[in-house]
């Protein structure tokens, strides 16, 4: 009986590295821009977030003829207000307060500083100020105010 022996088949070690650098170069391309759509779709799900608040707080007006103070905050449109002045025909206007896409539940203030009321996130970061995806940003800002 003849045994016939194979060649063994594998990739070098130079051949593993060529790959490797390759992978770590499209990482370094692609990487920044893929970060930026992240920054850019968490801002566009604020601007969203603020039209549905925005709705549900006109709604919330319609009913009980008043915003929710700021004591009471957007809780106010998934949870029946208990402080003065308790709504008499309140209805769940959202299914649970709204969030940032970091988390962290809008900030909002009745009567506002730049309309009847301000809904805004600090960013990112949760501080106040802030450039890039840790700008603050509120419902009276424009993508164009800086």
């Amino acid at each position: 009986m003849k045994t016939t022996r194979r060649p063994q088949t594998g990739f070098s070690l130079i051949e593993i590295l060529v790959v490797l650098v390759i992978i770590g170069l499209l990482i370094g391309i692609v990487a920044p821009n893929v970060i930026d759509e992240v920054d850019e779709a968490q801002r566009d799900k604020v601007a969203a977030d603020f039209r549905n608040i925005e709705t549900a707080l006109k709604l919330y007006r319609l009913d009980n003829f008043t915003y929710p103070t700021s004591e009471q905050g957007l809780v106010a449109l998934s949870e029946q207000p208990t402080l003065d002045p308790v709504p008499r025909n309140w209805r769940a206007y959202l299914d649970e307060e709204p969030t940032d896409p970091w988390g962290r539940p809008y900030l909002y203030l009745s009567p506002g500083e730049n309309g009847e009321f301000d809904i805004y996130t600090l960013g990112a970061d949760g501080i106040s100020g802030g450039e890039g995806p840790n700008k603050d940003i509120g419902n009276w800002k424009t993508d164009d105010d800086s």
